[in-house]
């Protein structure tokens, strides 16, 4: 970066955004930000989202960096794969891609957004692709659209959502949400807003008229099951799905495994070599509860695994 370029440092959402000219940062906080056009903006979905039409993933990367992303497997290559959570790639031409689209023929198509980044994360404060494809979609179709995110940012396009719903699409926002322990979460997801936070967005959502489901993909770690039960059935949120955290098979960013693990058995009171029974327990002991007061309020079961993230209309 040259003496000219203009750098100012501008704060997003508490994180520094280094950024050279308007509205195009370069570095948010700890994560580096590059550019590049992208062939296509939507990909037709495979593996764990196969019910679905598309994919939608307005960014590669994702500088939440949580530990145990599986997106992290997907880059390119492993020098990315080792710094997950340290680079964002935007693909500057995500909106206009959209707007390439004949309308109309997105109507009735199921729609992931996102399934390897999350597209709320910091940089879309500046950058609003997401805000700018939504803005297409409620404009030219009607589509079945599924989001998917960790941040309490999505509030912020509730009239969007609602555009989308009331012009004949379908809309649900599926916020994540993983432990009452913010000595764990800041652990496993270092750089994510904290649960509480996520949990206002969600009633905010759900007060907007938008559908919403909670998702504890993983449910890391519970200190008070009751009182953890109780407030996400008080946010008003009627779906809820739960997959436990894998400690054998979970694929973690680099240098995070020991010492995530090493807090999580801390925590459990016990040593690493009893780890796995003994939160595979706890989780099973969380799940029952929830779900028993799910159905004493008249509620739908709590969805697990992939079977819970089948589409919901």
């Amino acid at each position: 970066m040259t003496a000219d370029s203009q750098l100012s440092l501008l704060p997003v959402n508490d994180v520094a955004v280094d950024t050279v000219g308007p509205s195009r940062p370069i570095r948010i906080g700890h994560a580096d930000v590059d550019y590049a056009p992208a062939r296509e903006i939507l990909t037709r979905a495979t593996g764990f989202m196969d019910a679905y039409d598309f994919t939608l993933n307005p960014y590669s990367g994702c500088s939440f960096g949580c530990a145990y992303c599986y997106a992290a497997f997907f880059s390119r290559n492993e020098e990315k794969r080792d710094s997950w959570g340290e680079w964002v790639n935007v693909k500057e031409n995500a909106v206009a891609l959209m707007a390439k689209r004949r309308p109309g023929s997105l109507d009735g198509k199921l729609i992931y957004m996102s399934s390897v980044t999350d597209p709320y994360q910091p940089v879309e404060r500046e950058l609003n692709l997401t805000r700018g494809i939504l803005e297409i979609m409620a404009e030219r179709h009607k589509p079945k659209l599924v989001v998917q995110t960790r941040s309490p940012l999505v509030a912020r396009d509730c009239d969007l959502l609602r555009q989308i719903e009331d012009k004949g699409g379908r809309v649900q926002v599926n916020m994540t949400v993983t432990t009452d322990d913010e000595d764990i979460r800041r652990k496993f997801e270092p750089y994510c807003p904290g649960n509480h936070r996520r949990l206002e967005a969600t009633k905010e959502v759900q007060a907007a008229g938008i559908d919403t489901c909670i998702t504890m993909t993983p449910l890391l770690l519970v200190n008070n099951n009751g009182d953890f039960a109780d407030e996400l059935i008080g946010t008003g949120v009627t779906k809820f799905i739960a997959q436990p955290f894998h400690f054998v098979r979970g694929k973690f960013v680099a240098s995070t495994r020991e010492g995530a693990l090493s807090l999580m058995a801390e925590k459990l009171g016990c040593g690493r070599d009893d780890f796995g029974p003994e939160y595979l327990g706890r989780y099973q002991e969380f799940f029952e509860i929830l779900n028993n007061r799910l159905l004493d309020n008249g509620l739908p079961p709590l969805g697990e695994g992939k079977d819970g993230f089948a589409p919901p209309f």
